[in-house]
């Protein structure tokens, strides 16, 4: 039987979330060491992070963006 594989979650960079916020990519790394956001680190220590959970904290950020999709 073969084993069935998952499409990949997508991973972006700190620049790219920082871009999606419109913060400085520090500000990124900073919310990931206080918890706000998971990071994943490549095998050469730079930070990725799931697009699916930014793309939630984003939403949250967005005052009545979830209630308006929830309709």
């Amino acid at each position: 039987m073969a084993a069935r594989m998952q499409d990949p979650e997508q991973l972006l960079t700190p620049a790219e979330v920082a871009s999606m916020f419109r913060v400085d990519p520090k500000t990124v790394t900073r919310w990931a060491k206080a918890g706000k956001l998971s990071a994943i680190r490549t095998l050469g220590g730079h930070r990725r992070y799931r697009e699916s959970e930014v793309r939630d904290l984003l939403q949250d950020q967005i005052p009545g963006q979830r209630e308006a999709s929830e309709d």
